[in-house]
């Protein structure tokens, strides 16, 4: 359910079927049957999941994202849900395996996500794949991702909320950037963070319907 603009509750997405069934492979016989209530743009209405899995894998982004979690960051259900928004290769969880998904509102399902036990398994698949770590952090040293041009394959680092990103991770990166903040907040909430730094990637470097090539190539 959702609220409209006058504050009366209203139905999300499309009910049962209506008329002949259409012989497509990619459509669910529940969901033609029921209708289709997910969290799912119009277009793979009544599509199975699986279906919408290997079309979102057909044009997913060479950007990966990366998160910690050692001490079960509840953002991270967030971090996910952005990621399936701006169609992430990947979501890398570092530390703890399990991560409380509320917040990604089932986008797990149609995301990749992989783990690694340790930061050195992490820096290990990122030398053998050849996938640079870009830590996203407001450390001395950084530079603003607002004026840095970011590789169009490359992994987004954020750390946890609060303590930030580990010095392992930090001295591992192959480079360090910082979102310009203008308030009197310290910082901002990582999943926001993670948000902004995923969209500075699109600006640069993602195909967008309608609009000229992107500034950094294709």
């Amino acid at each position: 359910m959702r609220v409209d603009e006058s504050g009366v509750e209203a139905e999300v997405g499309v009910g049962p079927w209506e008329g002949a069934w259409p012989d497509d492979p990619r459509l669910d016989p529940d969901l033609l049957r029921d209708g289709d209530r997910r969290n799912v743009v119009d277009a793979y209405r009544y599509w199975s999941m699986e279906a919408i899995v290997a079309d979102l894998d057909t044009r997913r982004h060479p950007f990966h994202v990366v998160v910690e979690n050692w001490q079960h960051d509840h953002n991270i259900g967030s971090i996910v849900r952005s990621a399936n928004a701006f169609l992430a290769a990947e979501v890398h969880v570092v530390g703890r395996r399990r991560w409380n998904r509320r917040g990604a509102m089932v986008t797990d399902r149609y995301q990749h996500v992989r783990h690694h036990a340790a930061v050195e398994d992490l820096i290990a698949w990122s030398r053998e794949s050849r996938v640079p770590l870009i830590a996203i952090d407001n450390v001395e040293g950084s530079r603003p991702i607002e004026r840095a041009e970011l590789p169009r394959e490359c992994a987004l680092v954020f750390g946890q909320e609060g303590p930030g990103l580990s010095g392992e991770l930090l001295d591992a990166a192959d480079a360090v950037l910082a979102i310009t903040q203008f308030g009197s907040t310290r910082s901002i909430n990582v999943g926001a963070a993670a948000a902004v730094a995923m969209h500075a990637w699109v600006a640069q470097h993602a195909v967008i319907p309608g609009a000229p090539s992107p500034i950094c190539g294709v």
